[in-house]
């Protein structure tokens, strides 16, 4: 009959892949654990799996003192101690999206010395805070604890903690290591802005650094029960000549005695800092 509409058995097969394609990612979503009012629900152990704490950019291993034949650290009796492998850099494809840190030339120049300069300046040698981004990305697990009313996050490094605000309380009253957190929905992406920075931190070992101007956008979404996208824009038009993105996949620690360890480093580190002020140095 004229004008009435036939199905080809290609179009009913294609109809059905197609079909058979969506089916997956809508019991995908469905099966996201949810909190009562809907929201994806963020609680959990997770970890990065990346490289991005020896270095955000993509790199070759290398040793950790890019200046010296081999990773050395000083110690109280001015000696030396090779490291050997343990302390090279592993190579890593890198999390920035487009690959490189838009840096302003003079902030350029202070990545390469601080490279250079490593184990006497970065901040994670001394277990001061590590800010944000980089907490996100240390080699420690972080514990989530989500509520209708509250989102809060436990560091296990430095023993850090974070409060996200849900409701915004204004601007920062004092610049600090970990900035403040004001986080918001945005469908089932939690969305958190985070200012207040003072200049101290670093985002990883290979010296890349910001100011006190600093900003991050944080965008925390859930793509199935064990894992999180996680992405993190950068603004500060004091180092940077536009903002920069990170990306990279956050993996839900599963099993059934999970828990965050302890790794409140400060014990480990009063030597290095204050060990100079002894009477008498310790033997090595």
């Amino acid at each position: 009959m004229k004008g009435r509409f036939t199905q080809s058995p290609t179009m009913v097969a294609i109809g059905l892949l197609l079909l058979g394609a969506w089916a997956p990612v809508q019991a995908q979503r469905a099966a996201l654990p949810r909190t009562a009012a809907g929201r994806p629900d963020l609680s959990g152990i997770w970890q990065a799996m990346t490289t991005a704490n020896f270095d955000l950019e993509p790199h070759n291993a290398r040793a950790a003192m890019a200046m010296r034949p081999g990773p050395v650290v000083p110690v109280p009796a001015r000696e030396v101690v090779a490291l050997g492998a343990v302390g090279a850099v592993r190579s890593g494809a890198g999390i920035v999206v487009g690959g490189e840190i838009p840096y302003l030339p003079e902030a350029l120049a202070r990545k390469r010395e601080n490279q250079e300069n490593w184990l006497t300046r970065d901040p994670e040698v001394k277990c001061y805070l590590p800010g944000i981004p980089r907490a996100t990305y240390l080699p420690y697990a972080f514990q989530v604890l989500q509520s209708e009313s509250a989102f809060f996050i436990a560091y296990e490094y430095a023993g850090a903690v974070r409060q996200v605000y849900l409701k915004d309380p204004g601007p920062p009253q004092t610049d600090t290591w970990m900035g403040q957190s004001v986080g918001h929905w945005e469908g089932d992406t939690f969305v958190v802005e985070v200012s207040g920075f003072n200049d101290a931190t670093w985002f990883d070992r290979a010296g890349n650094h910001h100011s006190e101007m600093l900003k991050v956008m944080e965008r925390w979404t859930m793509t199935d029960p064990d894992h999180i996208r996680y992405e993190a824009t950068m603004t500060d038009p004091r180092t940077f000549s536009r903002p920069w993105t990170i990306r990279l996949t956050l993996y839900r620690h599963v099993e059934p005695d999970a828990r965050l360890g302890q790794f409140k480093c400060v014990e480990f580190v009063e030597e290095l800092l204050y060990g100079h002020l002894r009477k008498t140095p310790l033997k090595p």
